[in-house]
């Protein structure tokens, strides 16, 4: 992370506190002002169990965090989370953990007794890491810019004109929810045929074991990215599905708004190769428009901590367009 260059606007040495809550892991950490984790904490998301079980385990990497003796330099709280989300009223619906519908999540982490009167801004998971990759990443310098996450889920943020576009309920540029196959089978969502449902890690998992792949450990995206490294073909072709269907929804997106650079990251793009030849070639497919012919693909830079970077950068801009939460406090 040496690349980065600017210094979030916190007083002295002050840090910020960030969580990024997905549906495999809740992570926390404290960030410093050149945006580097110094302190982590770390659970397995409980997506099946009840809203006050996840809130357990928010409140536990929250604590763990506060138990450090860095907690007292902590000036706010930054929270990327899994969508949709609604900014209006600080809460959040994660299609993949189900007992969140419409949970107050930024009152309830403002409510946390380690928190006290520090700020609680929120924002989409996808939001925060577009954040992070266009102030320290791979989108920097870019004024226009799709940055996707492909993991449990597939989120996406949009960078216009220069600036994150998180739009009135936080939601703008959420890819994952657009309908690529319409005939296709239901999402979670309520929707058919969403990009989500085709292109995320648990969706090649289950189509490359449609397709007879044997997991030689376990069933997972890892296992099946392993396989097509070997040219295995029911991991290659389940790798091609998820990467076409990726590539229609980038080009899409890039059709309508004229994007320059689509940055792509999230545990599925762990896969390297496998994952980023299918999708720059498909891609050529269906960005087929003379003024779509230089837009590029790269992967994202700050992999797994871009949640955290980039909820620490909206929580330290405080009064910035993202709604903040005040802590009991301050109320």
């Amino acid at each position: 992370m040496s690349s980065r260059q600017s210094k979030f606007p916190l007083p002295n040495d002050g840090l910020i506190a960030a969580l990024d809550i997905g549906g495999t892991k809740i992570a926390g950490a404290l960030v410093d002002q050149d945006g580097v984790l110094i302190h982590r904490a770390r659970r397995t998301t409980p997506a099946r169990e009840s809203a006050d079980v996840l809130l357990g385990a928010v409140y536990d990497v929250l604590g763990s965090l506060a138990a450090s003796p860095l907690w007292e330099r902590v000036g706010a709280v930054g929270i990327g989370s899994a969508g949709p989300i609604d900014l209006a009223h600080g809460t959040v619906s994660p299609v993949n953990i189900p007992a969140w519908r419409n949970f107050p999540l930024a009152e309830s982490v403002a409510r946390h007794p380690d928190v006290g009167h520090r700020q609680v801004t929120l924002a989409g998971d996808a939001v925060a890491m577009t954040t992070a990759e266009h102030r320290h990443g791979a989108a920097r310098g870019h004024r226009n810019a799709l940055c996707l996450v492909v993991s449990t889920g597939v989120g996406a943020g949009l960078v216009l004109n220069g600036s994150v576009h998180h739009w009135l309920t936080g939601n703008a540029g959420h890819l994952g929810h657009i309908s690529i196959d319409f005939d296709g089978e239901a999402c979670p969502c309520g929707a058919r045929g969403c990009l989500e449902a085709i292109a995320s890690g648990t969706a090649i998992t289950r189509h490359a074991l449609a397709l007879g792949w044997q997991a030689p450990l376990t069933a997972d995206t890892a296992g099946v990215a392993a396989s097509a490294q070997a040219g295995e073909a029911a991991a290659v072709d389940a790798f091609d599905r998820a990467t076409r269907a990726l590539a229609a929804g980038i080009a899409a997106t890039a059709a309508l708004i004229e994007i320059d650079i689509a940055v792509v990251g999230g545990g599925v793009a762990q896969a390297g190769e496998v994952f980023f030849e299918p999708l720059t070639r498909h891609l050529r497919h269906y960005a087929a428009m003379p003024f779509l012919k230089e837009l590029r693909i790269v992967p994202a830079e700050l992999g797994p901590d871009a949640g955290l970077v980039g909820a620490a950068v909206l929580a330290s801009a405080g009064d910035s367009a993202v709604p903040v939460m005040l802590g009991h406090g301050s109320r």
